[in-house]
């Protein structure tokens, strides 16, 4: 089967595709490219992902329906994983616009070449920033997520809304994933973990948001890309009525933000200089994800604790500090989502 992957070179999307043509499936791996971070990182992964037969990159933006379309018609696409999206709170506060155009623009795009050339299975890639303050942890997937708080997670929201419709119109079969804030090898630069083991490692000051209480439920990469795999699998293997499931993929162990430094100090062997700023509005004190449905539905639950994932990262960075510890960072910012 050809799986369409939007978002290739991104942290997550690299890794999807990476399993998946380790499964045999032809991956048509589609990215822009863009610069939202440092593209040195997008171009390593997708180094990694071009030394498979099975693999052919398009270098497109999902927002491009035109060209979309034409990929579309000149491939038999099996399956669509929509991981193409800006992602971070804080920034899509500054700059919303371009959130907006990815993150629903791009989604409905998608989701009618889905609706003309009759792909029927789709997956999105969507968030816990969605779940707020004001509900109980864990999150739970039927809770309410009527108030986001940043433009980030109300372009998800929509994204969301969008999907449920084209299944209720057209009947796409669709699972949408609430991925809780992934690290790992290669993680993205403007979030936490890459910042704090680049800090650290190159003994700059360590940008710190609010008290450090605040915490995260970090989830290892590799298990992220387990469990869309196997979403794809599940929604593969439906032949009955279609189907639409909203899903968590989380740890289930949230970790406090300084711990995770004291971890990573630890693992490179030098102590952090903090430097302490205020927590930022949209930013939420915890995450947490219930994982119930996932291991109803998917037989899926994490494979990875924390410390060993933060440890993988860490190896990664040594392994690759040479052109890695020239990856910009955006050090005026911190996003965690």
């Amino acid at each position: 089967m050809k799986v369409l992957v939007t978002g290739c070179a991104g942290f997550i999307g690299w890794k999807v595709s990476e399993f998946l043509l380790a499964k045999g499936y032809i991956v048509l791996g589609v990215d822009n490219l863009n610069t939202a971070y440092d593209p040195k990182l997008k171009e390593w992964r997708l180094k990694q992902l071009q030394s498979h037969s099975n693999f052919t990159f398009y270098r497109m933006d999902i927002c491009h329906q035109k060209y979309m379309g034409l990929l579309f018609q000149r491939e038999k696409i099996g399956i669509v994983v929509n991981l193409a999206a800006q992602a971070g709170v804080r920034q899509s506060v500054e700059e919303p616009w371009g959130y907006y155009k990815t993150n629903v623009t791009g989604t409905l795009n998608l989701l009618e070449l889905c609706k003309k050339f009759g792909v029927k299975k789709f997956i999105l890639a969507s968030t816990s920033s969605l779940y707020g303050v004001c509900n109980r942890l864990p999150f739970r997937e039927d809770a309410n997520t009527d108030r986001p708080l940043s433009p980030y997670a109300a372009s998800k929201k929509a994204a969301e809304e969008l999907c449920y419709t084209y299944h209720y119109l057209y009947g796409l079969d669709i699972a949408i994933l609430r991925y809780f804030t992934v690290y790992g090898p290669a993680g993205r630069p403007d979030m936490s973990i890459f910042r704090f083991i680049k800090w650290v490692s190159e003994e700059q000051p360590v940008i710190f948001y609010g008290d450090g209480s605040q915490s995260r439920d970090f989830t290892y990469v590799d298990d992220i890309a387990h469990g869309t795999i196997t979403a794809l699998q599940y929604l593969e293997e439906n032949t009955s009525a279609p189907i639409f499931e909203i899903i968590n993929l989380g740890s289930d162990r949230p970790v406090a933000l300084i711990d995770v430094i004291r971890q990573v100090e630890k693992l490179v062997g030098k102590r952090a200089c903090l430097e302490h700023r205020p927590r930022h509005s949209a930013d939420v004190p915890a995450t947490w994800a219930d994982i119930s449905k996932a291991r109803k539905l998917l037989n899926w639950e994490p494979r990875t604790s924390f410390e060993e994932g933060l440890r993988q990262a860490v190896v990664w960075y040594r392994e690759n500090r040479s052109w890695a510890a020239q990856v910009d960072t955006g050090n005026g910012r911190d996003i965690i989502c």
